[in-house]
């Protein structure tokens, strides 16, 4: 079934303005593009592309993997123009509905991407340290591990992640965080306090 073009839950999103750009004029280069108007397309990517990654900004959040959905997102546009039907919707509801797609997907394949190299670093995690406790904690179960990890706070995940499952000593650890030693040492320590407790390791 195709999407609903004319959904305009895109448009007001909470706490942003709605696009200045007029939407007539979008349709009609979006028409253009259609036949294969290389201008035309520049044109529409000068009127929308704003807006349009300020859609995408706002799901993925990082800046350059933004930049990323925004190229594919304009690549489809050109590919596929043929396929919008302007009595379903605007140009720019259809144009948004392709950058909210991709960038849902680009934020679903990080995620996926991210939790595949954690737990091969739970896996190959090798007894490295002389702490028995730790050692235990580490090589619990996998998912359990990632479950309370993300209850840490970001500067004990951070210095775990790179101690434990990057293999960094704790003082290249303190050098990658830009941070004291000491620092490292207690967020760690602190975290693995916490970890302790909630995977109830004694």
């Amino acid at each position: 079934m195709e999407p609903d073009y004319g959904s305009m839950w895109i448009v007001n999103l909470p706490g942003s303005a709605r696009p200045k750009a007029d939407p007539a004029p979008l349709d009609a280069m979006l028409a253009r593009v259609a036949v294969g108007d290389e201008a035309a397309f520049e044109d529409l990517y000068d009127a929308a592309s704003s807006m349009v990654f300020g859609l995408i900004r706002r799901v993925v959040r990082d800046p350059d993997l933004s930049e990323e959905v925004l190229q594919e997102v304009f690549v489809e546009v050109w590919q596929q123009a043929t396929r919008f039907d302007p009595e379903r919707g605007s140009a720019r509801s259809w144009m948004f509905t392709l950058a909210h797609r991709r960038a849902v997907d680009k934020v679903r394949a990080t995620s996926s991407s991210y939790r595949r190299d954690l737990v091969q670093g739970i896996k190959d995690f090798q007894e490295s340290t002389d702490d028995v406790q730790d050692t235990a904690i580490l090589r619990a179960d996998v998912e359990r591990v990632l479950k309370v990890l993300e209850t840490l706070t970001e500067v004990q995940r951070d210095a775990i992640r790179l101690a434990y499952y990057g293999g960094y000593s704790h003082q290249e650890v303190a050098a990658l965080l830009h941070v004291p030693l000491g620092t490292v040492k207690t967020r760690i320590r602190d975290g693995m306090i916490v970890l302790r407790d909630r995977l109830g390791v004694a």
